[in-house]
Order: structure tokens, then C-alpha cells, then sequence
């Protein structure tokens, strides 16, 4: 008699065999920054896209321009007149020692309003306003709340985050004229005042050395900012993770993504209008 062949124990059952598709491997902790960045895109698109869309939220537009603007007006009042006499007290010191005091008004001026004003602006708009719409639609999110819209057929984007984007940009814009103003009024006072210079030489250099695309690049920016604080605090708070220890997080990360973005987009477009923009007199 032969022996029997050896029973080979069976295959472990494959997804080949199961007749499903394949598992995904978990993506990796590497590719994490990059889809996150590639989310926040997407949402800057779509905001992009709902602005047109209608029927236009007016009503939310109104409450959060106001409330933005409530919430931020006196603290960049207040910041700009300092920032101004710290400027204005810099770059007269520096002008002394180089012998070339009549150009302090211009230079002081000119770096309020391209630099400074767009920067306080976005950075108030971002700690206070922007914590608090990021706190907002996250606590909506983890009361599914937004779940519920979707399931209504409503967008929370065109509903929720639109009206809030457009508040922090033009609450940017008007609030970047009123801290460049503060701010050329603050560094007048202690250019005068404490450094013993002339009114006439202030402002004679001012119009030397500014001209109007200074302006405009400092309105340009504010613009951006106010888009870029927005986009970030709506994609934190539309994102949270972990309940309401999240959402706290979230707001964190919120702030401190912005004030990254913002120093790096204000150093590629400070770059581009130096390019573009021959300085007056050149």
C-alpha cells in the first residue's frame, strides 16, 4: 500500500480570494503636512468658488464684519502707536549716525505703512478674531451640526465659512488705513518730540521717498492676510480632533499657522514689489 499524500494545510484566505479590493496601507506620518497643505488649498478654492454662489449669507457677513471689527479696532489702535515710535526712534538713530537726519520722516513712514500696518493687522485679526471663528465652527462640528447642514443640503462653506472669510478680509483692509494713519501720527510725535526734529523735514521726506504703489502694496497685503487668517481658522475649527480638547487645540494650531504664513507670504510679495516697483527717484 502506498502512503497517502500529506494534506497541505489551506492558503490564508487573501483579498484576491475574498473578491475585495486590496487594503490600503495607512498613509505615512511624511505625507501627513503635505495632504493637510493640499486640504487647505482645496478649501481656499472652494471658498473662492461660493463667493459667487447665491443666495449671498448678507445677514452672517454683517454680524461677523462687526464682530471682527469690534474685537480689533482699539487693540491695533493701540499696538500701532507704539510699533510707529519704536520705528520712528530706530531709523532716527540710524539716520543720525549716518548723517542724514531729513530723511527719518520718509524711511520711518515708508516702513510703517508697507511693513508694519499690514503685519499688526493680520497678526490682531488672526489672535482674536481668527481663535474665535476657528472655536466656532469647531464647536459646531463636534455637536455635528455641520453634519446636519450637509444632510439638509446646505453648504457649510458657502453658509458658515464664505461670510467669515469676507469679514476678516475687509475688516483687514479698513483696519490697515487707521493703523497706518495712528502709526505715521506716532512716529511724528516722538520724531519731534524727543529726537528734536523739524515738522517740515518729516514731511518734506515722506514725499521724497514715498509714493502712491507704497500704498497700495500695503492694501494689497492687508488683503491677503485677511484672506490667509480666515482660510487657516476655518480649516482648524472645520477639522478638530478629540472633542473639545480638540477644538482647543485647534485654535492653537490656528494662530500659530498664520503667523507662519504671514511672515512668508510678506517676504514673497515685499520681494515682487521691490522688482516690479522702481523705488521713487530711481
Amino acid at each position: 500500500m502506498t502512503a497517502p499524500p500529506p494534506v497541505r494545510p489551506p492558503e490564508p484566505a487573501t483579498d484576491e480570494t475574498r473578491g475585495t479590493t486590496p487594503r490600503q496601507r495607512p498613509p505615512s506620518r511624511l505625507l501627513a503636512p503635505l495632504r493637510q497643505t493640499g486640504q487647505l488649498f482645496a478649501l481656499a478654492l472652494a471658498v473662492g468658488r461660493a463667493v459667487f454662489r447665491r443666495p449671498f449669507q448678507v445677514r452672517e457677513f454683517i454680524e461677523q464684519f462687526w464682530f471682527v471689527a469690534g474685537v480689533t479696532i482699539l487693540p491695533a489702535a493701540l499696538v500701532s502707536i507704539p510699533f510707529g515710535a519704536v520705528i520712528a526712534l530706530q531709523v532716527g538713530s540710524l539716520t543720525e549716525q549716518l548723517g542724514a537726519q531729513s530723511f527719518t520722516g520718509g524711511a520711518s513712514v515708508l516702513a510703517v505703512i508697507q511693513q508694519a500696518s499690514p503685519l499688526i493687522v493680520a497678526l490682531l485679526i488672526a489672535g482674536a478674531a481668527g481663535s474665535a471663528i476657528c472655536a466656532d465652527l469647531g464647536s459646531r462640528k463636534i455637536r455635528e451640526e455641520l453634519d446636519a447642514m450637509e444632510v439638509m443640503g446646505v453648504s457649510p462653506i458657502q453658509r458658515l465659512v464664505v461670510p467669515r472669510v469676507l469679514a476678516t478680509m475687509f475688516v483687514a483692509v479698513l483696519l490697515n488705513g487707521l493703523v497706518s494713519v495712528v502709526g505715521t501720527l506716532g512716529g511724528y510725535f516722538f520724531n519731534v518730540i524727543l529726537q528734536d526734529g523739524t515738522p517740515g523735514a518729516y514731511l518734506a521726506s515722506f514725499s521724497a521717498l514715498a509714493q502712491l504703489p507704497d500704498l497700495y502694496i500695503g492694501e494689497l497685503k492687508a488683503l491677503i492676510f485677511g484672506f490667509i487668517a480666515g482660510i487657516v481658522a476655518a480649516y482648524r475649527g472645520l477639522n478638530p480632533r478629540g472633542g473639545p480638547k480638540g477644538v482647543g487645540d485647534a485654535v492653537n494650531q490656528s494662530v500659530v499657522i498664520t503667523f507662519m504664513l504671514l511672515f512668508a507670504v510678506n517676504m514673497i510679495l515685499t520681494a515682487i514689489y521691490l522688482q516690479i516697483v522702481p523705488p521713487k527717484g530711481g
